[in-house]
């Protein structure tokens, strides 16, 4: 059966556009060895150094020789990858301790609210600086770091659907015949606030590829030479006067994936939460 929402989305330009951007990222990563000219790590200095964009090299060469193009493209993965791990984390705890928290109220509530307002407290950038340099540099440590750091707010905000939820008649009705705790918050009370995770987790992928794109450009993320398009840009961090096209070309594919996962999440919470559906 079509979803009522269907014919929303299909007149939104905003969606559309965000929803082809999202279809290039997950496009890329997935068939990067069919689309790529060449292998990520494939070049020669001696002969490819800082080549011009041409035909033969779309968006040129950096200072090893290797396709730029190419890096972007295997770069996709990483993004990806990053912002899909990253909110599986974030959703796995924020989920299961706002449920907790929003449910049984009293020690729980004030226990793990403490513990997102401290996590709120930080910026979120230099938190996951500090936690990232804590440990050894690596894609799985940044993977981790940055669910375990967004998953405040998404307790927040599960924990306030719960808190109304709650003491809805369906609810008392199930603990009226018994049902156990596990039972509501996972068979009740989880799939009606499943809409509101899923735009946070939308949402939350474009931040997760913005972290992930800071931390390898300072060095505390993918490491060299993993084709990440935060350290790309670093790598041409130096060279924007002869080579711009080194960090520029990352950079653009950054601002896009960006773009498209908050044009679509912005669709989806408008078409799920009425205060917000006004026609553009």
């Amino acid at each position: 059966m079509p979803s009522p929402l269907a014919p929303r989305f299909r007149r939104d330009r905003f969606f559309q556009l965000g929803l082809v951007l999202v279809a290039l990222v997950v496009g890329a990563a997935v068939f990067a060895p069919l689309v790529a000219p060449a292998g990520p790590y494939q070049g020669d200095p001696a002969t490819s150094y800082l080549l011009r964009p041409s035909l033969s090299h779309l968006l040129g060469t950096d200072t090893q020789g290797r396709d730029v193009l190419t890096r972007v493209i295997y770069g996709a993965r990483i993004s990806l990858a990053v912002g899909i791990i990253s909110q599986a984390v974030a959703s796995l705890l924020g989920v299961t301790l706002g449920l907790m928290s929003g449910y049984y109220g009293r020690r729980v509530d004030a226990v793990v609210m403490r513990l997102a307002d401290v996590t709120l407290a930080f910026p979120t950038l230099l938190l996951l600086i500090a936690v990232a340099a804590a440990v050894n540099p690596s894609l799985p440590v940044v993977f981790v770091v940055i669910g375990v750091v967004g998953w405040a707010a998404m307790a927040r905000l599960v924990r306030g659907q719960v808190l109304v939820l709650k003491s809805a008649e369906y609810v008392v009705a199930a603990q009226a015949l018994g049902a156990r705790d596990s039972r509501i918050l996972f068979r009740h009370l989880l799939p009606n606030v499943r809409a509101q995770v899923i735009v946070a987790a939308t949402l939350g992928m474009a931040g997760a590829i913005m972290a992930e794109a800071a931390l390898s450009f300072v060095g505390l993320g993918a490491q060299p030479p993993t084709p990440s398009w935060g350290s790309m840009v670093s790598d041409g961090r130096d060279l924007l006067r002869v080579a711009p096209w080194v960090s520029f070309a990352p950079g653009i594919a950054i601002g896009l994936a960006v773009l498209g996962f908050n044009l679509v999440g912005d669709t989806l919470r408008e078409a799920y939460d009425p205060r917000l559906r006004t026609e553009r």
